[in-house]
């Protein structure tokens, strides 16, 4: 079998497995003792760890090791300690833990078209959720058509996309013309590309833009890969990039109840230097302080990027109709829309999930059998 043990050796704080193929895996003593599942180790009823490190020494090695044959021709590793305990793995078993599992997305520009999906089935049948979850995660934008037009109604959407997240100002955001407004979205100028409240230290990262009512001229919708755009910046101007992802910029969004204010670099990267988190929103950014010694260098590359998001090669423009919701990957895509050109009726209601809900939404189904 190609994933086959042929053979394990002893090192001073691991073993390594040679498998079939040739490859080689390092197994470290503590690893092995820690991840145990057998049903000391774990609790049955829920498969949690009971076992804690500390329990054993630091430079914890195996008293005894070898591989015998399983079931289906899986052999297993048994490991015997010096406290008498044994763990087994199957090779199985370890080939699953050589990796964590990716997603790969695909970035976009202005050719894109975002896919449509039934908001009736979305809800109904977990094919289709997992569907549309799987090209949210891959490109980080939908559209739900078909949609109630009732005020409100987003609240439907928790049975797929977790609990609302709850947000100063208003839980479900109302965007209509409105002269008292707090931000620009309540007037009908055009809204540049963005992604909202950048003045929490932890923004929304699913945001759902249900259009209830559209009679206006103009206010057409607008989407911008902010993720495609700063992974070519990353590739054209590393230096540039490399000031978004350090230099503190202050974001502030505030009404007569409320204050909302956050400082922090317009990028985030996760452990692995990937972009997890783009933060652009050019009417609540504040002024970056003078006393910042890499202002000038910041400046410059907020203008390339500033440039990039607004130009139309990147921009994606439609319509969005009454009954229609536009799902935004919140960290990763920017949206915004055009000037409205008439006082016809447009009311749209905006509400925010977590991401880590929907993507655990689909494992969910997944692990279920579901689908």
């Amino acid at each position: 079998m190609r994933h086959s043990i042929s053979s394990i050796t002893r090192n001073a704080d691991s073993l390594t497995a040679l498998w079939a193929d040739g490859e080689r895996t390092d197994l470290p003593y503590l690893w092995l003792r820690d991840n145990c599942g057998c049903g000391e180790c774990r609790v049955e009823q829920t498969t949690e760890k009971r076992f804690h490190l500390f329990r054993v020494p630091g430079n914890l090695k195996p008293q005894r090791f070898g591989i015998d044959n399983a079931e289906s021709d899986d052999e297993a590793l048994s490991i015997d300690w010096p406290d008498g305990h044994r763990t087994r793995y199957l090779s199985s078993e370890i080939r699953g833990h050589l990796s964590l599992p990716r997603f790969d997305p695909h970035y976009w520009d202005g050719d894109f078209e975002p896919r449509r999906f039934d908001y009736g089935r979305f809800l109904a049948s977990d094919h289709a959720a997992a569907e549309l979850i799987e090209e949210f995660l891959r490109t980080g934008v939908c559209v739900l058509v078909d949609a109630p037009t009732e005020p409100d109604s987003s609240e439907q959407l928790a049975a797929r996309l977790g609990p609302i997240r709850e947000l100063l100002f208003e839980r479900i955001h109302n965007v209509k013309v409105d002269p008292k407004g707090y931000n620009i979205a309540h007037t009908g100028l055009a809204v540049a590309p963005h992604n909202d409240f950048t003045s929490y230290t932890w923004p929304p990262n699913v945001q759902a833009l249900h259009m209830l009512v559209n009679e206006c001229e103009g206010g057409e919708s607008c989407v911008v890969d902010g993720f495609g755009l700063l992974n070519r910046l990353r590739s054209d101007h590393p230096g540039k990039f490399d000031v978004l992802c350090a230099v503190p910029v202050p974001f502030r969004i505030f009404s007569e109840e409320c204050e909302c204010y956050a400082v922090r670099p317009m990028v985030g990267l996760d452990s692995d230097g990937e972009v997890r988190l783009l933060r652009f929103n050019t009417a609540q950014m504040q002024a970056v302080p003078l006393s910042e010694p890499r202002v000038g260098d910041f400046y410059a590359a907020y203008h390339e990027l500033s440039t990039r998001v607004n130009s139309p090669g990147s921009q994606v423009t439609f319509r969005l109709e009454g009954g229609q919701i536009l799902l935004c990957d919140g960290h990763r895509v920017l949206h915004g829309r055009t000037a409205l050109r008439s006082d016809g009726r447009r009311h749209l209601q905006d509400a925010y999930f977590e991401h880590d809900n929907v993507r655990n939404h689909l494992r969910w189904l997944r692990l279920s059998g579901r689908v």
